[in-house]
């Protein structure tokens, strides 16, 4: 559990306007031809430009984002996150808003065993481009953005599932490290903003499950139930991205070669449980499918073994094999991505931050009344938990 907090930091950051003309790294200087690309790949998806109801919000975002990472660029971490980095609360001040980053020295170590660059971070989610949005099929009244790469995710969140979060953060962390091909999405980022005088807002960033998406053909959120689990099709030729559900998917199956299969259904056994211990419910495995091209089949043709270049795992004596790596494609997002003989499938759990508490008790005996003989998703972690994993063995083949 997170010592109490050491009380927030208040520092005076750039302003948004100086923040904007912040030198970018490498992966933020693009020429014409790789924007005229860039502009094609995000088909589907809208710029948050001026004019745009969340245009404000997303500059406040960015501004205080590329600030909030300088301070990791310049404060690299140094060893595994201590109790005082999962606690740790840093208040930048800025024009107009202040931005706080919450367990910074923790997320940082995050980023950093993931191999991820700070200076690619900061160009991805600072001033350099717009944020992008898409239609969500989402419940929630929760904002989603991406950066304008498309690699990492934003969302809003409330403060109960914020304070859910860091309260497991150490958790997770382990988890990470005993199972470093886990499916959970990579959390990077817990933020507040508040403007003048108003309310908090809370945020997440997270690596983008499905990313690269420029051959992506077809997206899903399973939670394993069918009440409210289906999307009505976008029209064909229409541009609009969206995420179907699990009656959608219906009559379908994931195509894996035996050991991926084998592998996926322990991995998914593992994170689950894991879940379940920490009392929650109500999370979501995202699929997307991409078609392999024929140079890409195969034995051999993409697959490398990864030892290091993901998460540092800690393999413990008393556990032999617990870590159940994996074969990984050799390229971008590795972890979240699993081949079969015709398709290639993306691959994560999200939205982990529901708990089974009194208010979650109480929904699941009024859905039992309502929805009598179906299923729902507000059931008990254990019960939530096997239903998914069941799901799962169902559609793979």
């Amino acid at each position: 559990m997170a010592a109490p907090s050491p009380g927030p930091r208040e520092v005076l950051a750039l302003s948004p306007e100086a923040e904007c003309k912040a030198p970018t790294s490498r992966s933020g200087r693009r020429g014409l031809l790789w924007r005229l690309r860039d502009k094609q790949l995000r088909l589907g998806l809208f710029e948050i430009s001026p004019g745009h109801e969340l245009h404000q919000l997303a500059c406040m975002m960015q501004a205080g984002l590329w600030a909030a990472t300088q301070v990791s660029m310049d404060q690299p971490p140094r060893g595994l996150p201590t109790e005082e980095d999962f606690s740790e609360v840093l208040i930048q001040a800025h024009e107009g808003f202040e931005l706080g980053t919450l367990a910074g020295p923790a997320f940082a170590w995050l980023r950093h065993s993931l191999g991820l660059a700070e200076e690619d971070y900061q160009a991805a989610l600072g001033p350099g481009g717009p944020y992008l949005q898409f239609l969500s099929t989402s419940k929630s009244k929760a904002s989603f953005f991406l950066s304008h790469d498309q690699r990492f995710f934003l969302k809003t969140q409330q403060r109960r599932e914020v304070r859910t979060l860091l309260a497991h953060l150490p958790r997770y962390v382990q988890h990470l490290q005993r199972h470093p091909h886990s499916l959970l999405a990579r959390l990077l980022g817990v933020h507040s903003l508040r403007v003048a005088r108003g309310k908090k807002k809370y945020f997440i960033i997270m690596q983008s499950v499905f990313y690269p998406a420029g051959r992506i053909s077809e997206r899903y959120d399973i939670k394993g139930c069918e009440v409210s689990r289906w999307v009505e099709p976008a029209s064909t030729g229409s541009p609009l991205v969206l995420v179907l559900k699990d009656r959608n998917f219906q009559g379908k199956t994931i195509g894996l070669a035996g050991p991926q299969r084998s592998w996926l259904l322990r991995q998914l056994e593992l994170d689950t449980a894991f879940l379940r211990e920490l009392n929650l419910l109500d999370y979501s495995l995202l699929m997307a499918l991409q078609h392999l091209q024929e140079d890409e089949r195969g034995p051999g043709s993409s697959l490398v073994f990864c030892t290091v270049r993901s998460v540092q795992g800690l393999q413990s004596p008393d556990e032999p094999g617990a870590q159940n790596r994996r074969l990984l494609p050799d390229g971008p997002n590795a972890l979240h991505i699993l081949d079969g003989p015709e398709q290639r499938y993306f691959l994560g759990l999200v939205d982990l931050a529901t708990v089974y508490g009194l208010r979650k008790r109480l929904e699941h005996l009024w859905k039992t009344l309502r929805y009598p003989n179906r299923t729902f998703s507000t059931v008990s972690p254990t019960l939530y938990a096997h239903r998914l994993c069941q799901w799962v063995e169902t559609h793979t083949e």
